[in-house]
């Protein structure tokens, strides 16, 4: 073996995803310097952006320098692959995105987008955030958050077990029960 061997590192990759939307404000702060070497820090290798509608188009760099490799697409016609390969998710805050994630036991920050009205999607971050089972970050947050992030602290979902809801819902429409 020789020395070179010793120091490749295995590729983590953060996975950033918007879903459908456009949510430049989430692109653009993925690619801000502080937020690439923030993730540099801890250990992560690649960056992986679906950008969706988006117009902000990412720098793409191929990690030469000792950065991140970063890369980027709109569309897939499944996310699911990049979500299983990922270490890291950074996410919009639909929830289809927020339980495909935590479902597959990968540490996520959701990312609020602020722009839009009536925002529910927050309270369902905020209070998954308050569970510890994911991290909250608004884009201008996105970096303390990554610094400062724990992954050990968050707690794994399980989701839960609808029988008991659905046998309530059955005795009160007169079915027996099984």
């Amino acid at each position: 073996m020789g020395d070179t061997d010793e120091r490749v590192k295995p590729n983590r990759v953060v996975f950033v995803t918007v879903g459908t939307t456009c949510f430049d404000t989430l692109v653009r702060a993925v690619d801000t310097k502080e937020v690439k070497e923030a993730l540099s820090l801890k250990g992560y290798t690649h960056l992986l952006i679906q950008m969706g509608r988006g117009s902000y188009v990412p720098t793409k760099s191929n990690g030469e320098d000792g950065s991140l490799v970063v890369d980027y697409f709109t569309f897939s016609s499944s996310i699911a692959d990049s979500l299983r390969s990922a270490s890291l998710v950074i996410s919009h805050a639909g929830s289809g995105s927020i339980f495909e994630t935590l479902r597959l036991g990968k540490p996520l920050i959701v990312v609020v987008n602020e722009d839009l009205m009536d925002n529910h999607q927050s309270e369902l971050a905020e209070e998954l955030a308050e569970r510890k089972h994911l991290f909250c970050a608004r884009p201008q947050t996105l970096y303390q958050t990554i610094a400062g992030m724990d992954l050990e602290s968050l707690i794994p979902y399980s989701p839960g077990d609808a029988t008991p809801v659905a046998k309530q819902i059955n005795r009160f429409l007169g079915f027996p029960d099984d």
